[in-house]
């Protein structure tokens, strides 16, 4: 009797080992994924609220289909997708957008991970954390996940059948912010070394941006966000927006002049009705098809093989 209440002390005594907190969102079986932070990412709070998808029956439809917001992002991982097909060993890290409040994981994640898988370019889908994570330097959280994650990529480019010297990012709305953030702080980590990951640059080599917010202030007359400091060595970039996208075009447009302004090359597409938040998902709008365009561009900027020249109409 003695031994028994001995064994029921020493557990009482114990610390007790939660099991981890499951992820309300993850992907298809058979995909690498890694944790961002081994240790837990810098400044993390205690005790976050749990990963949630916050879509309600109340949320907008887009293409007729609902899509998945993900909220509560506290422990953010990097997901590779490899083309079924031919790999040409470009990768694209994926950022989606919304707000910094969600991620619109499948929309502007999932979704654009099946489409540059198909076309032959290795995908890396970037959980990042949100709620209020950004725009940097409101808070550098997003963006530290972001310089992180092209760190990692760059270090396992090899094991991964990547090349690392054709790594480009691609954001929606808050995540096109992100993306352009990027492209411009790169030179210098916001937060400690961690491991070799951080020793690798996380300068992307291309950029395509669509639908961005945060790039100009409207409280400004629209000027640059002067957070985003454009310089010559800031990436090739593909920019896409409708002219009546209620986040403003001149997110876009400010962004490009000053590209234009830096030398560096750009494309901008805009598109008289598209409104925002559309991802791939074809519509009978025109501004759908930009996929399209940006795999021309692809092939321009030599990220693809070939010319990038598009067959004459025959019309």
């Amino acid at each position: 009797m003695r031994k028994c209440w001995m064994v029921l002390a020493v557990l009482a005594c114990a610390p007790v080992t939660l099991p981890a907190q499951t992820p309300a969102w993850q992907p298809a079986p058979g995909h690498t994924t890694l944790r961002l932070w081994p240790n837990g990412a810098p400044g993390a709070a205690p005790n976050p609220a749990p990963e949630a998808d916050t879509t309600t029956a109340k949320d907008p439809l887009i293409a007729g289909r609902p899509i998945i917001r993900l909220g509560d992002v506290s422990n953010p991982t990097l997901t590779l997708y490899t083309p079924k097909g031919k790999n040409t060993g470009a990768a694209v890290v994926v950022f989606p957008g919304g707000g910094y409040r969600i991620l619109a994981i499948d929309l502007e994640g999932t979704e654009v991970c099946r489409w540059l898988n198909s076309i032959g370019i290795n995908c890396i889908l970037l959980k990042y954390r949100v709620p209020d994570s950004g725009p940097y330097p409101k808070s550098d959280a997003a963006l530290q996940d972001a310089q992180r994650a092209l760190g990692m990529v760059r270090q396992h480019a090899s094991e991964w059948h990547i090349d690392a010297n054709r790594i480009g990012v691609l954001g929606f709305s808050a995540g096109g912010h992100l993306a352009a953030a990027l492209s411009t702080d790169f030179e210098n980590r916001l937060y400690p070394a961690i491991d070799a990951a951080d020793r690798f640059s996380c300068r992307p080599d291309f950029a395509v941006i669509i639908y961005p917010g945060y790039l100009a202030l409207a409280e400004k007359n629209f000027e640059l966000n002067p957070a985003i400091q454009v310089t010559a060595q800031t990436p090739p970039t593909f920019l896409v927006q409708a002219e009546d996208d209620p986040v403003h075009v001149e997110n876009s447009i400010v962004y490009f002049m000053a590209l234009k302004h830096a030398g560096v090359p750009a494309e901008m597409h805009i598109y008289a009705r598209g409104g925002h938040g559309y991802g791939l998902r074809r519509t009978a709008l025109p501004i759908t098809g930009w996929p399209r365009r940006a795999e021309t561009w692809f092939h321009t900027i030599h990220v693809l093989p070939g010319t990038g020249q598009e067959p004459a109409s025959t019309h």
